[in-house]
C-alpha cells in the first residue's frame, strides 16, 4: 500500500463527508440516511478487507505502562461492582449461542489461560504496552457454542450501560481476551474489573470496560461512542 491506513481512513471519511453534503436539501442531513447506511455498509466492507485478522501484535521491547495507563468510564466514579446490591458478579455469554451460560470471575480464572503483551492504541494517538491476563473470548465462544449465523459480538458493562459492538472476526483473533490481570495483577476497578475485553485490534474505546454480558449477534448493535459518531469499526 502507497498510504498508511490512518491517511485512508482520513481520507474515506473526507469523501463520505462530500457525498452527503451532496445529498443535503431543505429537509437537512435526514435527507441523507439512505446514503449514511450505505456508506457505512461499504466502509465496513472496505474495513474487514484491510485488517489482517491473522496478524499478531508484537510490540517492540518496551516498558509496561503500569499504572500509568489511563482510565476511563462514564459513571460519575469508578464503577465497582458491591455485591451486597448486586449479588455476586458473573459473566453472561449468551445470544446465538448454543449453550448460553454465566461464568463467575472463579470461573473464568478455572479456564485455560492465556498472557499478552500488546500495544494498547487510543483514538487521541497515543499507544502503551501493556500485559493482558484472561482467558480468549475464543474459548468462551467454543464453550458456549457460538452459532455460524452469529457475524457480530456486542459486549455490554455495569458502566452505566457501556456497550461496544465487534465483528465476529476480530472477536475470534488469538489475542482477543476477556481480561482478569493487569501486568501480573488482578485486574482493578480504575482499569475494568473484575473483567474486561481486550484487543490490540481495536481502538481503546472499542474495548469494553466492566463487563456482564458477551452476546453473539446477526446483526450490529453499534456502542456507546459508536452511536455518537466515532467510527464503529475502530480497528487498528
Amino acid at each position: 500500500m502507497t498510504m498508511d491506513r490512518r491517511r485512508f481512513f482520513t481520507l474515506s471519511g473526507s469523501a463520505v463527508s462530500s457525498a452527503l453534503l451532496a445529498a443535503c436539501d431543505s429537509r437537512g442531513p435526514r435527507s441523507a440516511e439512505r446514503l449514511l447506511r450505505y456508506a457505512e455498509r461499504k466502509n465496513e466492507a472496505v474495513e474487514r478487507a484491510l485488517m489482517r485478522h491473522s496478524a499478531m501484535d508484537a510490540p517492540a521491547s518496551a516498558r509496561l505502562a503500569g499504572n500509568a495507563l489511563p482510565s476511563y468510564f462514564i459513571s460519575d466514579t469508578v464503577p465497582i461492582w458491591d455485591e451486597s446490591q448486586r449479588g455476586k458478579w458473573t459473566l453472561e455469554i449468551g445470544g446465538l449461542v448454543q449453550r448460553p451460560m454465566k461464568l463467575t470471575l472463579d470461573d473464568l480464572l478455572k479456564l485455560p489461560r492465556t498472557t499478552e503483551r500488546v500495544n494498547h492504541y487510543c483514538v487521541e494517538g497515543w499507544t502503551a504496552v501493556e500485559q493482558w491476563t484472561g482467558v480468549r473470548l475464543s474459548e468462551l465462544a467454543r464453550l458456549a457454542g457460538a452459532r455460524p449465523a452469529a457475524r457480530y459480538v456486542d459486549f455490554e458493562s455495569f458502566d452505566k450501560g457501556y456497550h461496544e459492538s465487534w465483528d465476529i472476526e476480530s472477536a475470534m483473533h488469538r489475542q482477543t481476551v476477556v481480561a482478569y490481570g493487569l501486568d501480573g495483577r488482578m485486574l482493578g476497578p480504575a482499569h475494568g474489573a473484575p473483567a474486561r475485553v481486550y484487543s490490540p485490534t481495536k481502538l481503546g474505546y472499542k474495548n469494553t470496560k466492566y463487563l456482564t454480558r458477551v452476546m453473539f449477534l446477526p446483526n450490529r448493535t453499534g456502542g456507546y461512542w459508536s452511536d455518537a459518531g466515532y467510527e464503529w469499526y475502530g480497528g487498528v
